[in-house]
């Protein structure tokens, strides 16, 4: 269950991400409450996943997921850089969450 919670708190931050950036570039109400209600979002479900998991894995994980999620999004949508360099970085951190995932 810990896990459930980790993940959609990774997906609520990417969300958060994305209305910060949205929120950077044009002030608007909804802006905002992608920026506001999505990292709101995020640190509740993290929070909630610390009485299923320990709480130095769930918040690796957490950071994890939601860095390579936001660098993507921001490659996608965003127009980032996508060099080798960023590519085989994000790799780097999917085998890390990976590994934790896997030994805890």
């Amino acid at each position: 269950m810990g896990w459930i919670f980790v993940f959609f708190a990774a997906m609520s931050e990417i969300v958060g991400v994305i209305g910060l950036k949205l929120y950077s570039q044009n002030k608007t109400i909804r802006n905002m409450l992608l920026y506001v209600g999505g990292f709101g979002l995020s640190f509740s479900l993290l929070y909630t996943s610390f009485n299923y998991l320990q709480l130095s894995i769930a918040y690796a994980v957490w950071i994890g997921i939601g860095t390579v999620g936001a660098v993507l999004i921001n490659m996608i949508l965003f127009g980032e850089s996508k060099s080798i360099a960023r590519i085989i970085s994000i790799i780097a951190i999917v085998i890390g969450v990976a590994g934790l995932k896997a030994v805890s």
